[in-house]
């Protein structure tokens, strides 16, 4: 499937708008992207719809765009900790007027450039290319990309580390063929029970659909109901909702996203330096009443 199939992000302001609103006016941006596609009906196909060569889906790279553009719009707003809010503005915006809002942002941003370019021009500068605003995804794609290149047998590894650095006492890769999907167990111990954990490590770019977390759990069968299966892509709604489907063992999902952070959290391959800006402000009345 082409990516033409997947609504572009001009399309996705009104249905992120609209989820925003179904979580309470506020969200993560796992919440947003999850329930526009479950309000949308995205298939599973759509879902897997590749931005380039990914590892991030066209969908969550336009609903990317749709939040940044709601932003300008004065819709939304973010905080550091990556929840976006509807603004005053956007609790009471109707579905008719998001258009001509959106159409004025683009007319002021095109004539933005217009004046850089010219500006660049007058002072013999060759002019710059657009830059995109891209959701604070930079760091995560490229941990992504490192770790897409990495050996399948180095990202059960890691998967292994991450778990021991998450309280698992005992963590093991079974590194064997054959063995249904299943890449390992670990231990983890809650208190004064412990309990044995599956998991399976995918590396992939794009949408795991349902299929995948039916198979691990399959595997799974007579030897152990608890299991966690780990990608560097996302989760297809279909396999969020077969993961904790009734009456069958839950599985728990760690996308891409997810996982970045954790390793981020847990200082593994990822280095946060913190910077202190200062702000200096002369106050001229000071002065004044010398």
């Amino acid at each position: 499937m082409s990516r033409a199939s997947v609504p572009d992000q001009a399309q996705l302001l009104w249905p992120t708008v609209q989820a925003v609103r179904t979580l309470g006016g506020s969200g993560s941006i796992d919440e947003i992207v999850a329930t526009v596609l479950e309000q949308q009906d995205f298939t599973e196909e759509q879902q897997q719809v590749l931005h380039g060569d990914g590892p991030r889906t066209e969908i969550e790279y336009r609903l990317a765009w749709a939040r940044t553009y709601l932003k300008y719009m004065n819709l939304l707003v973010n905080s550091r900790r990556g929840v976006w809010a509807l603004t005053e503005r956007g609790r009471s915006v109707h579905r008719e007027e998001v258009p001509g809002l959106h159409a004025e942002v683009v007319a002021r941003q095109r004539e933005e450039l217009r004046a850089k370019r010219r500006a660049q021009q007058s002072k013999g500068m060759p002019a710059e290319a657009e830059q995109q605003i891209d959701d604070e995804q930079d760091w995560r794609e490229q941990l992504l990309d490192v770790l897409m290149s990495v050996s399948p047998a180095a990202f059960e590894r890691l998967a292994q580390r991450l778990l021991r650095e998450a309280g698992f006492i005992s963590t093991t890769v079974t590194g064997r063929t054959g063995d249904g999907g299943i890449d390992g167990l670990g231990i983890y111990r809650m208190s004064l029970v412990s309990f044995p954990v599956f998991f399976q490590s995918k590396r992939y770019r794009g949408s795991v659909g349902s299929s995948a977390v039916r198979d691990f759990r399959g595997a799974m069968a007579g030897r152990g109901d608890k299991g966690l299966l780990i990608t560097t892509g996302t989760f297809t709604v279909e396999a969020k909702a077969e993961a904790t489907r009734d009456g069958a063992p839950p599985v728990d999902l760690i996308d891409g996203r997810r996982l970045c952070d954790l390793l981020k959290e847990y200082e593994l391959g990822v280095l946060t330096e913190t910077r202190i800006v200062e702000d200096v402000r002369v106050e001229k009345g000071f002065f004044a009443d010398l």
